[in-house]
């Protein structure tokens, strides 16, 4: 059993600015990933199977979830579901033991820093964003694609943040798109009913206003979840939309039909 442990996450995947952040920094990004509380949830369930380890972990949270539409799918198609991300995290697990109870083993697409959380490994793709992807991620990516198996992706890559007054994703990019055509996988749109709390969006904000590039609210989505301790949340599955239907369309129109056909459904 591994534990979590921010510095030598830092240390491995930023190892300059490790190296120069002081150790009250270092602390005080222990406190806001809840370090400690990761580190007592864990053991409860480290032993468990992906999913199994999903229920307990939200269990614990007592975070609870509805799907609607899932029950119209046709179980024999191969699908790529593509959904809005309003959580960063949380929603990837709600959506994975959704989708697992309905069509089977499913794989997530993710940041490759997510592979920390050792239990989900099986059912995680990982893709990394801050450099090269590695021959073995690539192949590991396009294998799953070649497979029958249902697969899962947040084509915003981070979560959503409130534009204009509007909780809503960043533009969605448009790999998803490319990949369903090219691997003959019919698109479900879906919606995650939530949002994060204003401390976060004003936090994206004023860092934008600012110029910063590096997204640092991104450090507070573990404290986030654990904000949403209690709550209950819909999600809507859409109709199968057809990757010929896609491959016929300009790219980025392709990209916007689907990411519409996603927030049509919160109005279901």
């Amino acid at each position: 059993m591994t534990e979590i442990d921010v510095e030598k996450v830092l240390e491995s995947k930023a190892p300059d600015l490790a190296r120069k952040l002081p150790r009250f920094l270092i602390n005080y990004l222990k406190r806001i990933v809840h370090q400690d509380d990761l580190n007592n949830i864990i053991p409860n369930y480290f032993h468990l199977p992906p999913y199994e380890f999903i229920k307990g972990a939200l269990g614990y949270l007592d975070v609870r979830y509805h799907a609607t539409g899932i029950e119209k799918i046709d179980p024999n198609g191969r699908y790529l579901f593509a959904s809005n991300h309003p959580f960063g995290g949380m929603d990837g697990m709600m959506l994975a033991d959704l989708i697992n109870s309905h069509l089977g083993d499913v794989r997530v697409i993710v940041n490759d820093i997510l592979m920390v959380v050792e239990p989900l490994r099986p059912i995680f793709i990982p893709v990394n964003k801050h450099g090269r992807q590695s021959r073995e991620s690539a192949e590991a990516f396009n294998s799953v694609f070649a497979s029958d198996m249902p697969l899962l992706t947040f084509p915003a890559g981070l979560c959503s943040r409130r534009i204009k007054g509007k909780i809503t994703d960043l533009e969605w990019k448009s790999n998803f798109v490319k990949k369903s055509v090219a691997s003959e996988r019919d698109i479900i749109p879906v919606h995650c009913e939530g949002k994060l709390s204003n401390f976060f969006y004003n936090l994206s904000n004023l860092r934008t206003r600012l110029g910063v590039k590096g997204n640092i609210e991104m450090l507070y989505l573990v404290d986030e979840m654990f904000k949403q301790a209690g709550n209950d949340f819909n999600i809507t599955f859409g109709q199968p939309i057809s990757y010929k239907l896609l491959r016929d369309m300009p790219l980025r129109e392709a990209v916007e039909y689907v990411r519409k056909a996603s927030y049509a459904l919160a109005d279901e």
